[in-house]
Formats: C-alpha cells, structure tokens, sequence
C-alpha cells in the first residue's frame, strides 16, 4: 500500500475514534492481503505528525497512543465553543494526587502523614470516578491499607505519554512564588514619630515655649505636685505674715530659732529627774 493512501486511512481512524489508538489498534485495520507492517504504520504517523507543523492541530502521543488535538496557543479560542466552564480542581486534590503521581504505590495514611492533614473521602472518590487513579494493592501492615497508583487516564488527561515525562521535583521546587519566600537578611527597622494626643494642647505648649521663661521638663505633667515641696515654696519676706496652715495640717510648724536650738526640754527632762524617785 503507498504512504499517502495509509496515511488518509490512519488519519481518518484517528479522527473517527473518540480516545487515542496504539499501534497495535491501527494495524487491526488492515488485512493480510493490504501488507501492512507495524514499521509502515509507525513511518505512517511520523508524516501526519510532520503535516500538522503550522496547523491549528497536532498529533499528540499519549500513554494510551496517538490522538488529534487542538494546540495549546489556539486553545483560548476553541474553548468558546462550550458554554460550560472548564472543572476547577481543589489545591488540597492536586496536591494528593502529585503525591500518588510521584511516590506511588503509596497509602492514605502515608498522604496524610506528608501533607499533615486528614484526606477527604470525597478526595479519592473524586480521582477514582476520573480513573486518575487505582489500587494496586495492599501494604502488608496491620489494618491492610490499599496502596495507590495512577492510571494511563492519567497520563492522557495530562498529556504524558509516560511517568518519566513529570518534572523533577526540583523545577517544581523553582516554580513557588518568591513572595512567600523568606528574607535572608531582616530588613532594618524603621522608627516613626509618634503622633501627639491632643494636637491643641502641643501647639499651645509650643507657643508657651518661646518666651524668655525657659520650657518645662519634659518629664513634668501640669498639675503634679513637686517631688521637693520645701524647694519649690517662695520663701515669706520679713514684713509678710506666715501663711495660715490649711485644715490638714496636723503637725505644727517649727519656726527658725527652734529648729536651731536643740531640743531643750527634752533634754533637761532627761537629765533632771525627781530626787525622791532618784533616790528609791
């Protein structure tokens, strides 16, 4: 048979089929009587693959085989054509199953220990109604959990005609976002002035402050009382009477001529005493 009239049927075979064909399914379409080798086929899908360059088309190998589809620069526009919007799968769903992908034949409960959060049900159910995923067997531990492992679904959903087509986990590792990286030097700290209370009272305080009297302290608040009150009093000039002690002062002021002599009384009390209670 000629190239070109086995490659209008492989072409056609492709194009009628609703999931990818192995070589294997294409070389069921011939007889003996046409003489058509699996290297014929094979030189066959190399020339279709060829005539798509520039075409809105390619032909994909996939893990199940070769299929038609449309190209990922012109996909934005064909996707118009459906009216539903395309599913939208959970972070925590895509994240159980690049662990299955990657590590597999693994457990649920060695996906949780990873992730460090319980896997849903749903989860599972999910990527087994999909056939992303199987059970390929059991772990030989107590309680006999199901070991899990991806399917060739799998691999056509996303392309892949193998296992070893997934990127290495260090371009993954390269793909996380920068911002949620850590600095590796803190960056320096940046003090601000703090605003004032009450902008009035500030601006008052100011205009106070540029007369000769030199400002306040700092440290003083208006309406405390001086730590020293004896420093702080005017003293009473000789022609002003003494101020009259308010009500609660209980303790009388001594004046200056008794605070300068010595407590007389006291004293002569001490060494005076009675003879008679002397003598007894």
């Amino acid at each position: 048979m000629q190239i070109e009239q086995l490659k209008a049927i492989i072409e056609a075979a492709l194009l009628a089929s609703n999931q990818p064909m192995s070589v294997h399914q294409l070389g069921d379409l011939f007889v003996e009587s046409d003489e058509v080798g699996r290297e014929q086929i094979a030189r066959a899908l190399e020339a279709l693959a060829e005539d798509c360059e520039g075409r809105g088309v390619e032909l994909k190998e996939v893990a199940s085989g070769f299929r038609y589809q449309v190209r990922q620069d012109v996909h934005a526009w064909v996707s118009r054509m459906w009216s539903e919007r395309p599913s939208r799968y959970s972070r925590a769903l895509m994240e159980t199953l690049a662990l299955i992908a990657y590590r597999q034949p693994i457990t649920r409960p060695e996906i949780e220990q990873i992730r460090g959060v319980v896997v849903s049900s749903n989860i599972i159910k999910t990527m087994e109604e999909r056939e992303w995923i199987r059970v390929v067997g059991y772990r030989d531990v107590p309680g006999k959990p199901a070991l899990f492992g991806t399917t060739r679904a799998f691999l056509d959903y996303f392309n892949l005609k193998s296992l070893d087509q997934l990127p290495p986990l260090s371009e993954i590792r390269d793909m996380e976002d920068p911002q949620l990286r850590f600095e590796p030097e803190p960056l320096p700290a940046h003090v601000e002035r703090d605003l004032p209370i009450d902008p009035e009272a500030e601006a008052e305080a100011t205009d106070g402050n540029r007369d000769d009297e030199p400002a306040a302290p700092s440290d003083e608040v208006a309406g405390d009382t001086p730590i020293d009150a004896d420093a702080e009093a005017p003293a009473a000039t000789s022609g002003e009477a003494a101020p009259e002690p308010g009500p609660d002062a209980g303790i009388p002021t001594a004046t200056a001529d008794e605070a300068a002599t010595p407590t007389a009384d006291a004293a002569t009390g001490t060494a005076e005493q009675d003879p008679e209670e002397y003598r007894a």
